[in-house]
């Protein structure tokens, strides 16, 4: 298969509009570690807190390697292009396909990433149900059901 320099050149959109969605999640990240640093100072007890740290070391540790992977993707598609513009199309589709290789890693972290966020989440909703059992539900009258018992309700 022949490579045209224009094919790489449809990576480069894909992978700069990656790039600014791991970035903006860094910083959604970065903004709720502040908030969970604040929580923690207003209550040391809280052992809800030691299983969103957890959490979020992990998933720190993956957006770092998304970001990685997504800028190797984004050099190599830059080597593809020069060895097409020198007609090197062996190497130049030896580097494209390393260079979707690389995407596709970045993608398959990414995918992890989103279950850990969701998991975190999942953390952050049982606290705020706790609370709310506590209250009975409070002044809305609020009923929840047992998530050990879906068929129960309070």
């Amino acid at each position: 298969m022949e490579l045209e320099l224009s094919t790489p050149a449809l990576l480069f959109s894909a992978i700069t509009l990656l790039m600014l969605a791991y970035t903006n999640r860094f910083l959604a990240m970065a903004n709720l570690i502040r908030g969970l640093n604040e929580r923690y100072r207003e209550h040391p007890d809280d052992m809800q807190l030691l299983g969103q740290l957890h959490n979020l070391r992990k998933r720190m540790i993956m957006i770092k390697y998304m970001q990685i992977f997504g800028v190797i993707s984004f050099l190599i598609c830059v080597v593809c292009m020069f060895l097409i513009y020198r007609k090197f199309d062996t190497a130049a589709n030896v580097t494209f396909m390393m260079s979707m290789l690389a995407l596709l890693i970045s993608l398959g972290i990414s995918l992890w990433e989103i279950n850990l966020s969701t998991k975190a989440l999942s953390i952050e909703l049982s606290g705020m149900e706790e609370v709310l059992k506590k209250a009975k539900g409070g002044a809305l009258g609020l009923r929840f059901k047992d998530s050990k018992h879906p068929s129960s309700e309070e």
